[in-house]
């Protein structure tokens, strides 16, 4: 997979209206701001388009599925429209299953808990814990962390050559990575897995907000995302894909909804006929309101045409590594290498900084907002910082105190409601905070870098 360019510097489309761009928030140094929001890969704000959508709706809320209310019947009708919707953004094919669920973390713990009870399962170490950890039933191989993508390929085919017993298989893989902000060759490992036998769900996360996601073309088997990083708010999430698995499981979550006839027994028992379409998964009372909110955010960026929407972004990716790349204490994280084509995401350490204490410095002293940790991929940030991935540690800031060294990154975040300010007042932010240090001192509470109340740092003349 790759992101053209040169074919799409004429269809550069301008940032779309997001909840929030207007926020101001104080500086410890003084005065307030506008809010930059650069953490669009832990959660996008959502598009104006969405909210006013939900807003419209809200007054016909209705129970679904079961009411002939007028009200229950539109909110019936609002929700499996959605569900077309959503099969239409990713391409499904006729036969795909499009289930709702509360996020990608949750839409990947149904397909582990649906998989064939002798399926092997082959996950790459870089995944997110959303990818990397649901298989606690299967049997596991984790594989290395690639250092091509034809390497990721090659690796793959090795694995799935070499397994024993010739069973029913399933690869996970992400198609952008949460770290990096890389591509990675999806199509080529749906071809690979496919070759040998193997099932392949991508882990659209951090790609579908960024970049069309295609199942047929992909020719991948399933497919899952989060609403609250496709510009929707939080608590929904999709996973898409081929039918046969999910029918055969066991409901995901047993309860009214999942069942299409519960009777009792002679013996005392209850008997229950599990419904075989979507419903089989998606028991008790769904987020009406998230799932329309995803339907809307896929029809507002459709319409808003993503390849303008990916021209806008590779300029503000180019923009970025360019002015990192002019500071020479900052490091860019990368598995594949500066050429390897990626999406608004881009890690980086800054040499002589805690990771922790720098992100605090660019929040409270220019408004900006990023992250900082382990990203939830914890032996992927390891190895790309040189330590062993089995080492031991926490999902955010350790505790080391400010100035001294951490074993976390940075990470800037964007997208489509990115306006150019920001990534400007980031840059500089960058260049200022290497050159001339914080103007505040901090301290570490709770495991978090914070800055000292009432406590100014010792500035040069030139602030």
């Amino acid at each position: 997979m790759s992101v053209p360019t040169a074919a799409l510097e004429s269809s550069i489309c301008a940032p779309l209206p997001v909840l929030g761009q207007n926020v101001t928030v104080p500086l410890v140094t003084g005065g307030e701001v506008t809010y930059a929001a650069l953490d669009y890969a832990a959660s996008a704000p959502a598009l104006q388009r969405v909210w006013d959508d939900v807003a419209a709706y809200a007054p016909y809320y209705g129970s679904v599925h079961r009411g002939a209310g007028y009200l229950s019947q539109l909110s019936t009708d609002l929700f499996e429209n959605s569900r077309r919707t959503v099969a239409e953004f990713l391409g499904c094919r006729a036969d795909d299953q499009v289930v709702f669920t509360r996020s990608t973390t949750d839409s990947l713990n149904l397909l582990a808990a649906a998989i064939p009870a002798d399926c092997q399962v082959f996950v790459y170490e870089t995944e997110h814990h959303a990818s990397l950890l649901p298989w606690r039933d299967a049997q596991v191989t984790y594989l290395n962390a690639p250092r091509t993508p034809a390497q990721a390929v090659e690796s793959l085919e090795r694995a799935l050559a070499d397994r024993d017993p010739y069973g029913p298989a399933l690869v996970c893989v992400t198609g952008a990575s949460n770290v990096t902000g890389e591509l990675w060759p999806v199509k080529e490992l749906a071809a690979a897995a496919h070759a040998h036998g193997a099932r392949i769900v991508l882990d659209a996360a951090q790609l579908a907000p960024h970049h069309p996601v295609d199942i047929a073309e992909l020719d991948v088997d399933w497919v899952a995302f989060s609403g609250h990083k496709l510009y929707a708010p939080f608590g929904s999430g999709v996973l898409a894909g081929r039918a046969d698995w999910l029918q055969a499981a066991e409901p995901y979550l047993a309860g009214g909804g999942a069942s299409r006839k519960v009777a009792r027994r002679a013996d005392g028992g209850v008997d229950v006929d599990w419904h075989t379409t979507a419903a089989r998964h998606e028991a008790g009372s769904p987020n009406v309101i998230g799932v329309y909110s995803i339907a809307s955010a896929c029809k507002a960026l459709t319409e808003a045409g993503f390849e303008g929407l990916v021209a806008r972004e590779q300029e503000l990716v180019g923009r970025v590594r360019e002015g990192l790349a002019e500071v020479p204490e900052v490091q860019v994280l990368s598995l594949f290498g500066d050429d390897a084509p990626r999406v608004g995401v881009i890690s980086f350490v800054v040499r002589g900084w805690n990771s922790s204490h720098f992100a605090a410095a660019l929040s409270a002293e220019y408004g900006i907002g990023v992250r900082d940790g382990l990203f939830c991929a914890h032996p992927l940030v390891r190895t790309l910082l040189g330590s062993d991935p089995q080492d031991p540690g926490e999902c955010g800031a350790p505790d080391a105190e400010p100035g001294e060294r951490s074993l976390n990154a940075i990470r800037v975040s964007f997208g489509a409601g990115t306006p150019d300010e920001h990534i400007d007042r980031f840059l500089r932010a960058v260049s200022e905070l290497v050159r001339e240090g914080a103007r505040w001192n901090y301290r570490t509470e709770d495991g978090r870098c914070v800055p000292d109340r009432g406590e100014a740092a010792q500035v040069p003349d030139t602030f």
